[in-house]
């Protein structure tokens, strides 16, 4: 007997499952939809943006390094046609003057993308940089007048015009000013060992004293900032501009406030050279800045292998002064940096301002590594006050130390001396 096949349930299953359908409205399936297109199109936008960039600046270096190897092939050709021209010397050689001046500022910018490398290699490698960097920096004149009022017994200065100033940073606007210090000739130093003075000769050093100091205010913004502002000082008579300079040095706000002002360049004024009893209107051009002697410190060092610790004992600072104030105070900060680590400086303790101020202080730093392949010691020694609080005026600074190719007179002389105090004496510069 055969049964007939009438199963209505397995009809019932397949038309359930036909009816099965996504739990979205159509609006939100658009949306989503939507939003996946807008992702993919922005990731495309993306990479086709740093594709762009990336050949951009490929063109860049190549170009800059065209223009490099241009300069180098016209500064070589008008050196040969040099030796064959027969006009003016004077006028050939300010031609080849400006031309080396432009190649270095050429060669600079081409430099620019691998200096950062060459920041960890020690303090020699910086001090190569930082002069590489000032001889396509000092670029412009500075515009001043003086003059030396006879009645008052007055000098008046007046800062007109910096000119010709290059801004190499493409993210900052320059912020120039310049900072003025009128020195004072005082007695000769002591005989120090490797120290020379400014026209490279052995002689015994002049020791110099900083009687004013002012400072412009600082113009935004511009490569030719208009100052106008004058300065003046009481003199005891005209006898003494003979032993009086004037130190001018044009600087550009860091942008950061932790580190030091830039310095562009300097303009260095013997006032006994000029006929200043009417007011003289002098245009200058900036030159490589250099440091001037202003004081000796008798300075000694003492390494204890063991134990990992360096003594440094401030015994003496000598220095000129024109007149010597009665509430005035020196004391120093000494800092030790030793292996590319800055330890905490530490003060000594105040004491009156005389020509010849005693201190017989030893500080103690703990080194924190050993073997020492580099140690720089920075003494930073400072005027106050002692009569309530008052600001602290830099007077000179000194380093002694070693580095990872040389080292210091006085270092080796006390890692020749183990346990034992060496003690040398050290310009103070400012």
């Amino acid at each position: 007997m055969v049964m007939p096949m009438n199963d209505p349930a397995p009809v019932g299953v397949l038309l359930d499952v036909g009816d099965l359908r996504i739990p979205f409205s159509d609006t939100v399936k658009y949306l989503i939809l939507g939003i996946s297109v807008t992702l993919l199109l922005l990731a495309l936008g993306i990479l086709a943006w740093q594709a762009f960039r990336c050949c951009t600046q490929t063109h860049t270096t190549y170009t800059r390094q065209d223009t490099v190897n241009s300069d180098l092939l016209y500064l070589e050709e008008k050196s040969r046609t040099a030796a064959n021209y027969s006009g003016a010397p004077s006028t050939q050689l300010e031609d080849i003057s400006t031309e080396v001046r432009r190649l270095s500022r050429c060669l600079s910018e081409a430099s620019c993308p691998s200096s950062g490398s060459s920041h960890a290699e020690g303090h020699f490698g910086k001090q190569a940089d930082i002069k590489k960097t000032l001889l396509y920096q000092v670029d412009g004149s500075l515009r001043f007048s003086i003059y030396y009022d006879q009645l008052q017994s007055q000098l008046v200065v007046t800062v007109l015009q910096v000119e010709g100033l290059l801004n190499h940073s493409q993210k900052h606007s320059l912020q120039p000013f310049v900072r003025l210090r009128l020195m004072w000739a005082g007695s000769e130093a002591v005989e120090m060992d490797g120290y020379t003075d400014e026209k490279g000769k052995g002689t015994a050093p002049v020791l110099w004293t900083v009687m004013e100091e002012w400072q412009t205010p600082i113009v935004k913004g511009s490569c030719n900032p208009l100052f106008g502002d004058q300065f003046s000082c009481i003199l005891q008579g005209h006898e003494e501009l003979q032993r009086i300079k004037l130190r001018m040095e044009v600087l550009v706000k860091d942008f950061d406030k932790f580190s030091r002002h830039t310095v562009l360049g300097e303009v260095r004024c013997p006032l006994g050279q000029f006929n200043i009893s009417y007011p003289l209107e002098l245009r200058e051009d900036l030159q490589i800045p250099q440091k001037d002697l202003v004081g000796e410190v008798l300075l000694s060092l003492k390494f204890l292998p063991t134990s990992q610790r360096l003594e440094v004992g401030l015994l003496k600072v000598r220095t000129v002064l024109p007149e010597i104030c009665s509430n005035a105070a020196l004391y120093a900060r000494i800092s030790v940096q030793c292996n590319q680590s800055k330890l905490k400086y530490q003060k000594t303790s105040a004491v009156a301002y005389c020509l010849v101020t005693v201190f017989n202080e030893v500080l103690m730093f703990s080194l924190p590594e050993f073997p020492l392949q580099q140690c720089k010691i920075l003494v930073s020694v400072y005027e106050t006050n002692m009569t309530g609080k008052s600001t602290k005026h830099l007077i000179g600074q000194l380093t002694v130390g070693k580095e990872k190719s040389s080292e210091d007179n006085h270092w080796s002389s006390m890692m020749r001396s183990v346990r034992q105090p060496v003690a040398k004496w050290h310009g103070l510069l400012i």
